[in-house]
């Protein structure tokens, strides 16, 4: 497309987007919430800055690495290293954090609405939000869950237990080999439960989620549904950003909505049934609950 068939700025100003979006969700017949690591990073947890040297000081040290996503492709000498690093990741981010008060405000916001969240956000805070479960579809997989790394079965298993011995077990940036996870029935090494290759372990409940998703979409094709996309960005836009918007294009009752800081674009067809914030999306979620409660 070219310049001319984007809208690449917010389509308002901050207030009156607020209006439009309250205004939208308040007459919606359902809410479809899709959303990517920003909601995360507008929540505060950044796997950068302070919150990366406060609780990996030490492997940024030794081995140069200089944030918490890097970090998860680093080629440690060891097994052991490798689980000193993915258990205190994954401690940090899914067990020991708060949960966000964007989270918080999202769900409030949804109560009372018929809505679907979509997700590839990996760190468990909408069920901890208390987004349901069946209304809730994290494609990508979720920290608190571990699979065979062959994989030699489609099953996943909790974690917390496991993860706990590591990160308190460990020491000089290494876990007891005893302690580096297993699976039970082939004996290779679990990993987590996170989409990186074709290895990934789609169990049955993802299967399930899924069928839950697309009966959602079926039930509201037709209907006044806002497209409430937040903090997606442009990694893995076939999840999220492409399908919203041929939903936007194919339903002229659909609202579109995108919350995005520092990046907001969507085709200009869109542009009388779509609402565009380049901004904080903490803050509009917490304006939102406000507006609707």
């Amino acid at each position: 497309m070219s310049s001319s068939q984007w809208m690449t700025e917010s389509t308002g100003s901050f207030s009156q987007s607020a209006e439009r979006i309250a205004e939208a969700i308040g007459g919606a017949d359902a809410v479809l919430v899709g959303a990517g690591a920003g909601l995360s990073t507008a929540a505060g947890f950044s796997y950068g800055g302070k919150r990366f040297e406060q609780h990996f000081a030490d492997f940024h040290e030794r081995f140069g690495i200089e944030d918490m996503y890097t970090g998860g492709f680093y080629p440690f000498p060891d097994k052991e290293t490798l689980w000193a690093w993915w258990s205190r990741m994954i401690w940090v981010n899914r067990y020991a954090c708060p949960v966000g008060e964007a989270y918080k405000d999202l769900a409030a916001l949804l109560q009372g609405c018929d809505y679907f969240v979509l997700t590839t956000n990996v760190d468990h805070q909408f069920q901890r939000a208390g987004i349901e479960k069946g209304r809730l579809f994290y494609t990508q997989g979720d920290y608190g869950l571990f699979q065979c790394s062959v994989p030699c079965h489609q099953k996943t298993y909790d974690n917390k237990d496991m993860v706990e011995a590591m990160v308190r077990e460990q020491k000089d940036m290494r876990v007891p080999s005893e302690l580096v996870p297993r699976c039970p029935r082939c004996g290779e090494p679990l990993v987590p439960n996170l989409r990186c290759d074709d290895t990934f372990v789609e169990d049955a409940g993802w299967h399930a989620a899924a069928e839950r998703y697309d009966k959602f979409l079926k039930d509201h094709r037709r209907d006044r549904v806002v497209l409430l996309e937040i903090g997606v960005g442009g990694n893995t836009p076939s999840i999220i950003k492409f399908p919203f918007w041929r939903m936007a294009l194919g339903n002229r009752h659909a609202t579109y909505v995108q919350l995005n800081a520092g990046e907001v674009f969507a085709p200009a067809e869109l542009a009388e049934r779509a609402i565009l914030v380049d901004g904080d999306a903490a803050k509009m979620l917490s304006t939102l609950r406000e507006k609707l409660a």
